[in-house]
């Protein structure tokens, strides 16, 4: 296929390019990812937990458990019920919230609803005979679900809500893990599983005078209902006479701001780069479609989807959302799954087609939103997945209310908070609330987002091991650390609808554990040499390619502008998700555990 021309296309690619260069380098800064600040000490109060209004008393535990689970978000839940499944009962989940849930127990926001189709993104549907209400299930429904996975294969028992571990230290002699936590708790596990997920960290800018201000904040993933009044659903009456300022215009803030907006008397919208914003279109569920579903759908959903987020073709595409819109459309264009493929273009056919998926966004915040120079401002220029897209019905529209204003900082973000607000551009807007929209901690350390560090064998702690980027096998277990099993998309499979991955993790796990017991093992960990060929292998295969994140405007994938050398090591498996489910399949189907040191 021949490379279509600046009239063919009706915009200059040249001109693209230059112009999201120049939109990236104003938004270059030296400090990249070290620009937040972490939250702890002076500003430990925004990790408080909003949703308990009388913490849990409990007596410190010195007990036994076979296996303990960190993290009770879906990883957690799902790896619980997988191990029920398999038989084993003597299991403890240990989660910091007051319930089980996640970043959905965290994310209460107005608005807050998944971006990836509910029937796929919600686990274990089929096994709780449940259909979500919505194709975007909104947080109330994803937090119930949770804790009805929980109830449905008996989590609660034995759980540790409102607790944090401090430490996870090997003990040779007994092969246990000694799990110390917050609550003075101090108890035994012959596995544990951790689960710490990805996105429950809040991340706080690193704003000069954040403490200075003489009014109220909070941060999203701690939302005060208590000062905004309302509920998740929106009708914020107690903003209806306060000034608001919201920070941060990424996921979060698409999806809260037109509550926000609809209630506050004035609402300032703080944005240093704007997001892509595509179709939503939400609705109900059918109930006649629903009542039509055969055994085995979500899976099959599941796995349709991954196809073709993937790359692959399929007959139909049974999803139909934003996601596999931008894939089918980059296909399409490179047409690299046709005969006679030229390689040599195709990256030149798949940047033409990223270039017009986003011509096709600038020109939608164009078309709803009033004002000129705010349609402009709202305008994303650079490459499609050089930051998460989003997908929203009513976020442009929101600024077509005279009581909501842009504030556009050209890159540059917030100065600083004053006693009275927010100082941006040399102008200081006065508010009553400041509401950091700012998401959870990515880019920072495993140990920094865990909130602990691991201690192994001979006394090494995973931070040490670590250091340079991350070892593993399969990206599940690492070697010096026994009987220790990873749920993450860091040198595993990664999919954009992660529960998908989740669930091949945990059975991939539950495997182990199995064969454990068949054998009578105490122990198990990857030996060494497999540990070096699986690095080998993810570093070969990466997709990371510099020259592409470099040339990205700032944000959490490519570490705000300077792309780590460890995001090659401690990335996904780069022929991505299908592959790695068939090795790891293919290396179950062996039957003995190749690459794994056995103690009996």
């Amino acid at each position: 296929m021949a490379i279509p021309t600046k009239e063919d296309l009706g915009f200059d690619p040249d001109a693209l390019r230059e112009k999201y260069r120049i939109e990236r380098d104003k938004r270059l800064r030296t400090d990249a990812n070290e620009q937040y600040q972490e939250i702890k000490e002076e500003y430990a109060a925004f990790l408080d937990d909003p949703y308990i209004a009388h913490p849990t008393s409990r007596s410190p535990l010195t007990d036994e458990v076979e296996i303990a689970i960190i993290g009770g978000g879906f990883g957690g839940l799902i790896a619980g019920a997988r191990l029920r499944e398999l038989g084993f009962e003597d299991i403890r989940i240990i989660e910091k919230g007051g319930d089980f849930g996640g970043t959905w127990y965290w994310n209460r926001y107005p608005g807050a609803a998944c971006d990836t189709e509910a029937y796929i993104y919600l686990p274990l549907l089929e096994e709780l005979d449940y259909v979500p209400s919505q194709k975007y299930a909104h947080a109330p429904e994803i937090l119930s679900h949770s804790q009805n996975i929980a109830k449905k294969y008996n989590l609660y028992e034995n759980a540790c809500l409102e607790t944090e571990v401090t430490a996870l230290n090997w003990d040779e002699p007994a092969s246990r893990w000694i799990i110390q936590t917050n609550r003075d708790d101090k108890f035994k596990a012959r596995f544990v599983i951790m689960s710490n997920g990805p996105l429950h960290r809040p991340k706080l800018p690193g704003i000069e005078g954040i403490n200075s201000f003489r009014g109220h904040m909070f941060h999203t993933s701690r939302w005060d209902y208590g000062y905004t009044g309302g509920d998740s659903n929106g009708r914020l009456n107690g903003l209806k006479n306060k000034r608001v300022a919201i920070i941060g215009t990424g996921a979060t803030a698409v999806q809260c701001t037109p509550h926000v907006g609809e209630s506050a008397k004035q609402l300032y919208v703080f944005q240093r780069t704007p997001s892509s914003i595509d179709v939503r279109a939400n609705r109900k569920t059918d109930p006649h479609w629903a009542s039509q579903l055969k055994p085995g759908w979500q899976k099959e959903r599941m796995e349709n989807f991954n196809i073709l987020c993937s790359g692959g073709v399929v007959e139909e595409d049974l999803v139909k959302d934003g996601w596999t819109e931008i894939i089918r459309n980059l296909i399409s264009m490179a047409n690299y799954r046709g005969e006679n493929t030229n390689w040599d273009e195709v990256p030149k056919l798949m940047e033409i087609a990223d270039f017009q998926k986003m011509e096709q966004i600038r020109n939608r915040a164009a078309e709803l939103v009033n004002d000129s120079k705010t349609a402009e401002s709202l305008k994303p220029y650079y490459r499609q997945f050089c930051k998460r897209p989003c997908f929203h019905d009513s976020y442009l529209q929101t600024f077509n209310r005279p009581s909501v204003e842009l504030v556009d900082t050209n890159g540059k973000g917030v100065e600083r908070i004053t006693n009275n607000g927010v100082l941006a551009g040399g102008k200081e807007y006065e508010v009553d609330c400041i509401i950091f929209a700012t998401g959870f901690e990515v880019g920072t350390s495993y140990v920094r987002r865990s909130g602990y560090d691991v201690t192994g064998r001979h006394g090494m702690t995973l931070s040490e091991k670590w250091a340079d980027g991350m070892r593993t096998l399969h990206g599940v277990m690492t070697n010096g650390f026994p009987n220790l099993f990873i749920i993450s998309n860091s040198q595993a499979g990664f999919t954009t609808n992660f529960p998908h991955a989740m669930d091949e993790t945990s059975r991939h796990i539950g495997y182990m554990l199995k064969q454990c017991e068949k054998e009578r093992l105490s122990s198990i960990e990857a030996s060494k040499e497999a540990e070096d060929e699986w690095v080998d292998e993810i570093i070969a295969v990466s997709r990371f390619a510099s020259d592409f994140q470099e040339s990205c405007t700032p944000g959490y994938y490519n570490n705000e502008g300077k792309p780590n050398p460890k995001s090659v090591q401690n990335g996904p498996y780069g022929k991505g998700s299908r592959p790695y489910f068939r090795i790891t399949a293919a290396w179950r189907e062996e039957g003995n555990m190749s690459g794994i040191l056995k103690s009996p």
